[in-house]
């Protein structure tokens, strides 16, 4: 009974529903592109930080705004296609990481860029730089943050739907294993009766001994008639 019972509550353990965190998934991965790409594409509308050029590359740029974006990309990836609970654990620590990075980032990153900050200060009017310090930085990282925490919690919660697929994925590993035992022993079972016939086939035929036939022929062996 213990057999049968422990290695569905192990799997449970481990084992989501895969679409436990597409959604969240999706939505980090997609704002963690934003985050890269918008510092390079952004000043082609006007829309940019210092430097206002684009695709021109800067070490705050890539500390600040690639670096976290990537980071986001890869934890919003797992995210999506994981049906472990440990690696979705990790994707959503790494997505809430790169978040937080998109809001502390600039203002750490005043200390080896002075008071203009590493990133940059961004042009425009009043309103147009409130709009793109929240959608380069301070908001994005909140948002991000946002659904990676939502994604970390559905992780670590162990509900009906993570028991069934459990269930599930221990009765298809336990069908498979049937079948490879079953066809080992059909071949153990051919290979013994192969064996068998071989053998049948090579023991040497010997002359019967005796016997009336046997007796009649030796007796008349001489060619003489018996009286």
């Amino acid at each position: 009974m213990t057999e049968s019972t422990s290695p569905p509550r192990r799997a449970g353990m481990m084992r989501v529903a895969r679409s436990r965190g597409a959604l969240s998934g999706l939505l980090v991965l997609l704002l963690g592109l934003w985050g890269a790409l918008i510092p390079f594409v952004g000043p082609l509308f006007d829309f940019a930080f210092t430097p206002s050029t684009s695709w021109t590359w800067t070490s705050g740029r890539f500390w600040l705004e690639v670096l976290p974006g990537v980071a986001a990309v890869v934890g919003g990836l797992m995210l999506m296609v994981t049906a472990n609970r440990a690696v979705g654990v990790f994707a959503g620590y790494l997505a809430s990481a790169a978040g937080a990075w998109f809001v502390v980032g600039p203002v750490l990153g005043r200390l080896w860029g002075g008071p203009e900050g590493a990133a940059g200060s961004p042009v425009g009017s009043t309103a147009r730089q409130v709009w793109e310090q929240i959608s380069f930085f301070s908001g994005l990282g909140v948002v991000i943050l946002f659904f990676a925490a939502q994604a970390l919690g559905r992780f670590t919660v162990r509900s009906v739907r993570d028991v069934r697929a459990s269930e599930k994925h221990a009765r298809n590993r336990a069908g498979d294993d049937s079948g490879h035992r079953g066809s080992d022993s059909g071949d153990r079972n051919t290979t013994t009766s192969d064996t068998a016939f071989t053998s049948n086939q090579a023991a040497p035929q010997s002359a019967p001994v005796g016997g009336p036939t046997g007796g009649a022929t030796r007796a008349g062996a001489p060619g003489t008639p018996q009286n």
